[in-house]
């Protein structure tokens, strides 16, 4: 079993910063990539971006040259979001991709104020 953890969430102003973290925990040797969705009320979750274990990284168009995902160690993922804006207001989720599933953290909620 695979646990996923988000934190760093919280409330910013619009062109502040937010780091967020992915701890996870279990048997993750075998994940092919990690990343971070997003889902904003009354929308559907879309990707923000990912980063595979050979460290390919992907990005939603929305996003780019703004936010940044890292690798920490072996079980983290991190996700820093600069220039935010007001639209980057969303539920943000981890998630760990396998051969056989996905999983997914709670989420961790960022709201920019404009």
């Amino acid at each position: 079993q695979v646990k996923l953890e988000e934190s760093g969430g919280g409330l910013v102003q619009a062109g502040g910063s937010l780091r967020l973290s992915c701890v996870a925990s279990g048997f993750i040797s075998s994940r092919r990539a990690m990343g971070w969705y997003r889902q904003a009320p009354g929308k559907q979750r879309e990707l923000v971006a990912t980063i595979t274990t050979g460290g390919n990284t992907n990005y939603a168009d929305s996003v780019k040259g703004r936010f940044t995902i890292s690798q920490g160690n072996v079980n983290t993922v991190n996700l820093q979001m600069n220039s935010l804006k007001p639209e980057d207001t969303a539920v943000y989720y981890c998630n760990a991709q396998f051969p056989s599933r996905d999983y997914w953290g709670k989420g961790t909620l960022v709201t920019v104020s404009s």
